[in-house]
């Protein structure tokens, strides 16, 4: 089996959503104040990363409530459905779950179960939480800002300059060498048996391409080439954009690990890799993360949930 053809990745558990983000409606203070007084349009409320959710059977699902059931905290505009129902999030307290069925859940926990429109909802959601979280004054002056009407932004009082959302793009890459093995590594803070490919930040003045060559040579000395694009994902803990790559380790490199940030790094064939997990030797990143479905793409099809 061959991944030389590794197509772009679809369907990303963080990269779904089916709500219009009506970004035109986000600064109409008029028709945001109607659209929250509204008792049909809905609430996601977040805090600390997490929300409600209700489990149905083997579903799950956010727990949604009406504007005035609200909680006082940041509120910001989501988007509105076909069916014109508009969705608010708020960042403040979660209300009750005392109802059967219904926890508390965080993004990385259950991104993966969510449907499209709940995935999108709550990405997008935790996404404004953190910046309102760690944004709260003006860089410039430390004037404390003010939230725009759709929460998407913020002013601040003092100079009139504006502010907004912040993501930080990252890399994260499969590396396989001639004989399609792929390069998976052990991250110097990660519990023992936990591996993933390899990650990084893109440096400032440099291309995601670029990040990719110095990421992987700097981490585990390999030098790389044919760097291809295979899709992207949000990863709002707390503000990346993860963009997806494959790269070729051309024969007869040593790894050399850069224990600073890796405690070890080596070669998986397929074969390999799933005699390890099988055997628990082995975890694997979660089902809602890019690495999970860039790993299983190589693989070519799932591989067993990773071990508690």
């Amino acid at each position: 089996m061959s991944s030389a053809g590794l197509l772009p990745l679809e369907d990303l558990a963080l990269a779904r959503g089916t709500v219009d983000r009506v970004t035109k409606r986000r600064t109409d203070k008029d028709w945001i104040d109607r659209a929250w007084k509204d008792p049909r349009n809905r609430v996601l409320v977040v805090s600390s990363g997490q929300a409600l959710v209700r489990e149905v059977g083997d579903r799950v699902e956010l727990v949604l409530i009406p504007p005035e059931q609200a909680p006082s905290g940041t509120r910001f505009l989501l988007g509105q459905d076909e069916d014109e129902v508009v969705y608010f999030g708020v960042s403040g307290e979660l209300p009750g779950d005392s109802e059967p069925g219904v926890r508390t859940a965080s993004l990385r926990e259950v991104g993966a179960l969510l449907s499209d429109r709940d995935a999108g909802l709550l990405t997008h959601a935790v996404a404004l939480a953190n910046w309102h979280a760690t944004h709260t004054h003006c860089p410039i002056d430390g004037t404390p800002t003010v939230p725009d009407p759709g929460g998407h932004s913020a002013r601040c009082p003092a100079d009139g300059t504006e502010h907004f959302p912040r993501t930080d793009p990252a890399v994260i890459m499969l590396v396989t060498d001639p004989d399609d093995r792929c390069l998976l590594a052990r991250n110097a803070a990660w519990p023992g048996r936990r591996v993933s490919i390899l990650a990084g930040f893109v440096d400032p003045g440099e291309s995601a391409e670029q990040a990719v060559i110095r990421e992987v040579a700097e981490e585990t000395g390999i030098t790389v080439t044919n760097v291809r694009y295979l899709g992207s994902q949000p990863w709002p803990m707390p503000q990346s954009l993860m963009l997806g790559f494959r790269a070729d380790a051309p024969a007869g490199q040593e790894i050399a690990v850069d224990h600073d940030e890796l405690a070890e790094a080596r070669w998986y064939s397929r074969g390999d890799l799933l005699a390890s997990v099988e055997a628990r030797e082995l975890g694997l990143p979660p089902p809602v993360s890019i690495a999970r479905r860039i790993i299983e793409a190589w693989y070519g099809g799932p591989l067993p949930a990773p071990p508690r």
